[in-house]
């Protein structure tokens, strides 16, 4: 498990690179694990009217479900910091925000798992892994609407 965690979180760090965030400062990658392999990153998008950012987790589930894997989620590592060079600035691990522990919850209830979430500083010193459960207790999700997935 720790070798595939730090691959994700290093895939996170990487995308966290090519966040765009001019206005906080602040760059998150995540990256998702997929059941057949396969990585997917996402980064922070920032905008000026800030209700229209997109957090770097929903860019990424956002892939997947257009790309038609939205029940294919095992994994999930987040990163965040503040750039310095080529280094991420940070000591503490980033939580996903609510928004995206929804947004996670719907791919991870398509995937019928539940999920790993690995949450990681900037300058990666530390980790803290989850359930999602643990971070989204009694969340709603398409069960709640009657809808088994597939």
């Amino acid at each position: 498990m720790t070798e595939t965690r730090d691959a994700l979180i290093d895939a996170a760090r990487d995308a966290a690179s090519r966040a765009y965030a001019p206005y906080s400062g602040f760059h998150v990658g995540a990256a998702l694990l997929l059941k057949n392999g396969d990585v997917v990153t996402g980064a922070n998008v920032e905008n000026a009217s800030y209700g229209l950012t997109l957090c770097a987790e929903t860019a990424a589930v956002a892939k997947i479900a257009n790309e038609g894997w939205i029940g294919e989620l095992s994994e999930v590592a987040i990163v965040g910091g503040r750039p310095d060079g080529d280094a991420l600035l940070g000591t503490d691990p980033v939580n996903p925000c609510g928004r995206c522990r929804q947004i996670l919850n719907e791919a991870a209830e398509r995937s019928k798992t539940d999920i790993l979430v690995h949450c990681a500083s900037g300058d990666g010193k530390e980790i803290r892994t989850y359930r999602l459960s643990q971070l989204l207790p009694a969340a709603f999700g398409p069960k709640d609407l009657g809808l088994v997935p597939d």
